[in-house]
């Protein structure tokens, strides 16, 4: 079809005024984020469906491209229970969290580190992006100590530091992180860490402009709708009157923990829709819910 085609097929011209629209709209949230870094945590559907994969990793490639810097932390539970099934080993949970011994351990450095992470930087990297792989244990990225529940769990670690030197001379070569989420302490113990845990701690050390986390929840939901912005003020009255409840109410507390440490937003998207990163950062209406500080809310 020639130009001349194009321009008079019915309803044409509509959708270009629209698509044009959507890039003028997008245009003065890339002059306020380049330079910035983004941290995003990559979970839930957008890692299995191969549609949602593809669009993920189209997204992160714009947002580089337009010049934010972009870190990714994955997880990859799934992966580690199909890993660890095939070898015969049984994985058990307690609240919610994977007891993880010398033998999980090995699991866990294997499939995160080895084929979750691969795959997510060869994606990447087909869309035009300069993705690398990062292990915790490269270049002292993560140091960690047990957790709290560590005499359940195991080898589960929490965040004490992030070689955060590392991370910026990446992104200062125009390359996207990929982060697996294991650490190490100075005993040479190696620890699995939550990826959400470990997305926060990072976005902390990095001091981001922004923290999201791409899964499979649609955002906070008060009856039908879901909040586009929630301040801590409102998120305690949300939990107290029941409307924040279940799973919901940790992911807010870390998020204005988060918040609180000097990350300037804390945004929750559903990955399970198309360019729902892109949507929720680059559009006035976005697609999730944003945490915000107080004075932002106001």
């Amino acid at each position: 079809m020639n130009k001349l085609c194009r321009d008079s097929h019915p309803g044409m011209k509509d959708r270009q005024t629209a698509i044009g629209r959507v890039l003028i709209e997008a245009l003065p949230y890339i002059r306020r984020f380049e330079g910035k870094t983004f941290v995003i945590k990559y979970g839930g559907a957008a890692m299995i469906d191969e549609q949602l994969k593809n669009a993920f990793a189209q997204n992160v490639t714009l947002l580089r491209k337009v010049g934010i810097n972009v870190v990714l932390v994955h997880g990859g539970g799934n992966a580690i229970t199909r890993t660890a099934d095939s070898m015969g080993m049984k994985t058990t949970f307690v609240h919610g969290k994977r007891v993880t011994d010398k033998q999980m351990i090995e699991v866990v450095q294997m499939t995160l580190a080895g084929k979750v992470n691969q795959n997510i930087v060869q994606l990447i990297s087909e869309h035009g992006a300069k993705a690398v792989g990062v292990s915790g244990l490269d270049a002292n990225t993560i140091r960690a100590l047990p957790c709290r529940e560590a005499e359940h769990l195991g080898l589960v670690g929490e965040i004490t530091d992030v070689n955060t030197g590392y991370l910026d001379l990446l992104c200062q070569a125009r390359l996207i992180p990929v982060i697996a989420p294991i650490g190490f302490d100075t005993q040479g113990n190696i620890y699995n860490i939550n990826a959400d845990d470990a997305a926060s701690s990072i976005a902390i050390a990095l001091k981001a402009e922004k923290l999201i986390y791409v899964s499979d929840v649609e955002g906070v939901h008060c009856g039908e709708k879901i909040l586009k912005s929630v301040c801590k003020s409102e998120a305690a009255d949300l939990i107290e009157q029941g409307i924040i409840s279940g799973g919901m109410i940790p992911k807010s507390l870390s998020a204005y923990r988060t918040l609180d440490a000097g990350v300037n937003k804390v945004h929750l998207i559903d990955g399970r829709l198309v360019h729902a990163l892109l949507l929720e950062i680059f559009t006035n209406e976005g697609v999730g819910t944003q945490f915000v500080s107080e004075k932002e809310s106001q």
